[in-house]
């Protein structure tokens, strides 16, 4: 992950005005996930850092609701219980999971499925925006897909970014654990790189509305 997309812990607590106890608190009660918690080298031995976008949403968020619910309820509205998470092809326009291309493209594969996991749901989002980016063609989408579903289950829960990148005319793609840096070959093209871990907080915000 680049860093202009990560906060330093110290920099965090400034902006936000929260205090070093209640982050841990909060990290303690999973109101923010354990996964947010980087740890990387500085000159003064190792720093925490935490993917910008995201942990200045969450803080904001807690700080709105906790006067009106407890942490516990945050919780189980930031940490759902994701393995119960079971839609049918009718929640999934209902829901506003996807895009209709993406859902077809997706059905073109299993065409038998009637009802998606967390997981599966997962996989036709972050899909989703790599279509929508207009950059990827179907193909390459189906790559992109193929790729999550071989390949995403050994990260054990870990945040990663999915990654494409182009070299005459072939596609590649892959999953680089965060954080990370990318660095491609000069006939080599990234054309997409995206947080797998954003996708799970969107659509986690999704099927929690």
């Amino acid at each position: 992950m680049e860093e202009e997309n990560l906060i330093s812990k110290k920099e965090l607590l400034k902006v936000t005005g929260i205090s070093y106890g209640q982050l841990y608190r909060w990290k303690r009660k999973k109101l923010i996930p354990e996964e947010w918690f980087i740890k990387r080298s500085s000159f003064t031995g190792q720093e925490t850092f935490f993917p910008r976008k995201e942990i200045l949403d969450r803080v904001e968020k807690i700080k709105n609701f906790k006067d009106d619910v407890s942490l516990d309820e945050l919780a189980s509205i930031f940490s759902p219980n994701l393995s119960k998470v079971i839609l049918k092809e009718s929640d999934i326009s209902s829901h506003n999971i996807v895009s209709q291309p993406t859902f077809t493209l997706y059905k073109d594969v299993h065409k038998e499925s009637s009802e998606f996991n967390f997981n599966e749901l997962l996989f036709m989002t972050i899909v989703d925006r790599f279509l929508k980016s207009g950059k990827v063609s179907l193909g390459e989408a189906k790559l992109v897909l193929d790729t999550l579903e071989k390949n995403y289950e050994k990260f054990y829960g870990r945040y990663c970014d999915v990654v494409l990148i182009r070299k005459l005319g072939v596609a590649v793609c892959f999953l680089m654990l965060i954080p990370n840096e990318v660095y491609v070959e000069t006939e080599a093209m990234l054309v997409l790189k995206i947080n797998a871990g954003e996708c799970v907080e969107q659509l986690k915000s999704k099927l929690t509305l």
